[in-house]
């Protein structure tokens, strides 16, 4: 059963940093349960908000039904109660549905609503869409607003008057005037948080659009160095961020963006070489070269960020 309602849910995450925990995978690309419980509590031991289970960075899209709610029920089991874990659901209506359902079981304590399988939806299809999920569940709904569902402020604005847990909107457009219109339209009524790919970049300027938080992908390998990063975003101290993007934000994009999907890949490549490996991505991702992997611990060593590497 939930801890938190909706609201309360809503309310604790717009205050926090948020991440999403890899999903760890055996040599064979099996779900690998043990590793993956490790890395959940060491997450949580830090001052994050919130986990986002099966999700983007955590390869949701390579799970099936099964897998995903293991997934969900490791992570909530070896979380920290004051940190929720929340799932995802996705493709279309009835699997999406599905896993809504499977995450309310285990005992997560919000669904991010990822957009539809390989379809175009006009806004009417995605009121429907969304309306279906949410009805089927109790937990607080977020809609990530990115691909093929983007949700325009009146679409929001119906979601929010028809269902009480629909509490959330992340972006992955960073579209400045489609986000001020959903906000005009829609105020404190949801909370707003920032999804695009190496969010830090980002965070300081959406900070003005009202996204008082963001997910962090390099949480999961460099934990005190993004919340530090976060401190400093939400105190609005520009020559602190300015320095940490110059320090290592911008370089490890630049690594990231050689290769397609190197957004999850380069997450599993800092988890090796930070100490806290959680085994390979799955097809169709593949994991960083070996130059790529070189450059990265270089980085990581003249930024600062492996001290606590074992020997």
């Amino acid at each position: 059963m939930a801890r938190f309602t909706p609201t309360e849910l809503a309310d604790h995450l717009r205050e926090g940093l948020l991440s999403f925990p890899a999903t760890a995978f055996t040599p064979e690309l099996e779900f690998d349960e043990k590793r993956y419980r490790e890395h959940v509590e060491w997450q949580a031991s830090f001052g994050v908000a919130g986990l986002f289970a099966a999700g983007g960075t955590g390869e949701g899209f390579s799970l099936d039904a099964a897998e995903s709610a293991a997934v969900v029920r490791a992570a909530v089991q070896s979380s920290r109660p004051e940190v929720p874990v929340l799932a995802s659901a996705g493709g279309w209506t009835r699997h999406a549905i599905a896993n809504a359902r499977a995450a309310e079981e285990a005992g997560a304590e919000g669904i991010l609503v990822l957009p539809p399988y390989l379809t175009e939806c006009d806004q009417a299809g995605l009121v429907e869409h969304v309306s279906a999920i949410a009805a089927a569940t109790k937990l607080a709904i977020i809609v990530y607003n990115r691909g093929n569902a983007i949700y325009s402020a009146e679409t929001m604005a119906i979601l929010a008057e028809r269902h009480e847990n629909v509490v959330g909107f992340k972006d992955a457009t960073g579209d400045i005037e489609h986000l001020a219109s959903v906000y005009v339209r829609n105020g404190e009524r949801l909370f707003y948080l920032g999804g695009l790919p190496t969010a830090e970049t980002y965070a300081l300027p959406l900070l003005q659009m009202g996204m008082s938080t963001y997910s962090s992908a390099m949480f999961n390998f460099v934990p005190e160095f993004a919340l530090e990063f976060y401190r400093d975003v939400r105190a609005q101290d520009r020559a602190a961020v300015t320095e940490k993007l110059g320090r290592f934000v911008l370089p490890y994009i630049a690594i990231r963006n050689r290769g397609k999907g190197f957004g999850v890949s380069i997450v599993k490549a800092g988890l090796r070489l930070t100490g806290h490996g959680v085994g390979p991505v799955r097809p169709p991702l593949h994991d960083l070269s070996a130059q790529d992997d070189a450059d990265l611990a270089q980085l990581l060593e003249r930024a600062g960020l492996l001290a606590a590497v074992p020997a």
